[in-house]
Order: structure tokens, then C-alpha cells, then sequence
């Protein structure tokens, strides 16, 4: 077990064996009486290195039915109306903006439209003469010569 040239005494070089402890004895369970049409049948099957196997059939566990998802995901269909009402908006957006340009083009013209007047009648105030004041004040403007800077008169 261990080579020669270790020191090991006798007592080291001893084997340990353990002895299984016994199980403790397991109550049967009652046997529950079945329908003789519920047993399943004994079958044996033959491999082919001759070893014979025998059990019950079992069939086949059924896995659960999957519940059906929609074609469509909720937030797809969510997303769609959003674009749709969005779409639907965005007419009245532009017929709003249209109407927004529409009315600034309005003020627009009608102030020009006060200031033509209003010059118009302060104009017809400052060149019209009222009934009781028809003298007016002629001056004679003559033709100046500016010569070397100086003003001849």
C-alpha cells in the first residue's frame, strides 16, 4: 500500500472498514383498489443484445394546450390608432396654420389700409385752407449761385 522507503508505522498502514448502517424499515402504503380496465397491460421488449425488459406501457404525457395569441400585438394595434387619429389631426393642422397665415395676411392689409387713410386725411388737412383764413404767404425762391463756397443771393 505505501512504498518501502516511507516510515509509517504498522498502526498507520491499517485499513479502516465501515459497515453499512441498516434502513429503517418503511411502512407500505395501502394498496387502493383500481378498476381492472384501468390497469395497463405488462409488455416486454426483447433488445437486440438479448436482454428483455418488461414494464407498463405508459402513453405519452399530453403537453398543455397553448392559449392562441393574437396576430396582432395590442401595441401594435395601439400604435396604428395613434398614427391614424394623428393623421386625422394633421389636416385640421394645416387648415389651422392656413387660417392662422390667413388672418395675419388680413391685419396685415387692413393696417395698411388705415395708414393710406389717415395720411390721406392729414394730408387733405395740411394742403386745404379752411373758409375763413385764404391769404397765404407766397415766397419767391430765386436761383442761388454758390461760388467758391460763398452764397450769392
Amino acid at each position: 500500500m505505501f512504498p518501502e522507503n516511507t516510515a509509517h508505522s504498522p498502526a498507520e498502514q491499517a485499513v479502516t472498514i465501515h459497515q453499512p448502517t441498516p434502513l429503517a424499515t418503511i411502512p407500505i402504503a395501502p394498496v387502493i383498489p383500481v378498476q381492472p380496465g384501468a390497469v395497463p397491460a405488462v409488455t416486454s421488449i426483447v433488445l437486440p443484445d438479448g436482454r428483455v425488459i418488461t414494464g407498463y406501457a405508459i402513453a405519452p404525457s399530453q403537453p398543455e394546450p397553448v392559449t392562441a395569441k393574437p396576430v396582432v400585438s395590442r401595441a401594435a394595434v395601439n400604435i396604428a390608432l395613434g398614427g391614424i387619429g394623428f393623421g386625422a389631426v394633421c389636416g385640421g393642422l394645416v387648415l389651422l396654420t392656413t387660417f392662422i397665415a390667413a388672418l395675419a395676411a388680413l391685419v396685415q392689409q387692413l393696417i395698411i389700409l388705415a395708414a393710406v387713410i389717415f395720411g390721406g386725411w392729414i394730408a387733405v388737412q395740411v394742403l386745404t385752407t379752411t373758409g375763413k383764413d385764404r391769404s397765404a404767404t407766397t415766397v419767391n425762391i430765386r436761383k442761388a449761385v454758390i461760388k467758391r463756397s460763398h452764397f450769392h443771393g
